[in-house]
């Protein structure tokens, strides 16, 4: 009788990857609103219905569409200057996703570059970036933040720039840990018996292996940015007005709070579901790459 042989095939890394992520419902709910609102961004010059900063005089204050005293040509109502709330917002997401893009860029590239630096360095010069890292993690973010964007000058991208700083020593700490648990593995001995220079120790045969966690703080990092810009914009120091971030658009609204909701609870509705969808898209993204968390 013939022997059947049955072989079994490995599943690809991305369909592994995507086998563990939708078992986090939460994750993958925040990924579609997440895709969602990158959508709006990406085409919010055609989907607004008017410009962000035209205003409409004689509709100062105009109530959303379902409320009396409002009109549809107006869906979400109008702020203090007759602009249209529904158009603010929409692009007011493409500054978020600006922030959190450029944010994660300079403070991944910045963080991994000195965390390789600080896990291959001589005991001397890793106790020195450490503590220097130390000193500004000491710090509370926001108001490190603050006096960064004060001693640069308020502006949306002194803003960002402010951030990445804060945001670096996470990277920088997360990076030389993963070099450390990784630099005296077999493959490494074998890349250095084999002749490979530091360069490529450091970026080509250690640093692939160590960017699952740094992905996972990449997400966080993304939603922490935008966060931060907010509050950073709500406080003056951010995005200067007209421009239609949605930190800025919560601080003109401050004093319509009572006599006008919708000015103050859409912006801080549209910064709360962004913030909870990356959130939730990081949950899964760490369920998905550490494989202390994957089930067998």
């Amino acid at each position: 009788m013939a022997e059947t042989t049955l072989s079994v095939e490995r599943p690809g890394r991305l369909k592994e990857f995507w086998y563990y992520f939708r078992e986090n419902r939460g994750a993958v709910i925040g990924l579609y609103v997440f895709i969602g609102v990158f959508f709006v961004a990406v085409f919010a010059p055609w989907l607004a219905p008017y410009d962000p900063t035209e205003q409409f005089r004689e509709h100062l204050l105009q109530p959303p569409a379902w409320q009396e005293g409002g009109s549809w040509a107006y869906a979400l109502g109008t702020d203090a200057l007759g602009r249209d709330l529904l158009s603010r917002l929409i692009h007011g997401a493409r500054f978020s996703f600006f922030v959190g893009v450029v944010v994660v860029v300079i403070a991944t590239t910045g963080g991994i570059t000195i965390g390789l630096l600080a896990g291959f360095a001589p005991k001397w010069l890793d106790t020195i970036i450490m503590r220097l890292m130390d000193v500004i993690l000491a710090f509370p973010s926001l108001l490190l933040a603050l006096v960064l964007v004060a001693v640069l000058g308020p502006s949306l991208m002194n803003a960002v720039i402010a951030i990445a700083i804060v945001l670096q020593p996470h990277y920088v700490r997360l990076t030389r840990a993963a070099v450390i648990s990784e630099r005296h593995k077999d493959y490494v001995t074998s890349a250095k018996v084999a002749g490979a220079g530091r360069f490529r120790m450091m970026f080509i045969t250690v640093l692939p292996n160590c960017l699952a966690p740094i992905i996972v703080q990449a997400a966080l990092s993304f939603s922490n940015a935008i966060l931060d810009v907010a509050a950073l914009g709500f406080l003056g120091m951010g995005a200067q007005p007209p421009t239609p971030e949605w930190g800025t658009m919560l601080a003109e609204a401050r004093e319509f709070i009572l006599r006008a909701w919708w000015v103050v609870t859409f912006p801080g509705l549209a910064i709360l579901i962004t913030v909870l969808a990356i959130n939730l898209m990081g949950d899964g993204l760490r369920d998905a790459l550490d494989p202390k968390l994957k089930r067998s």
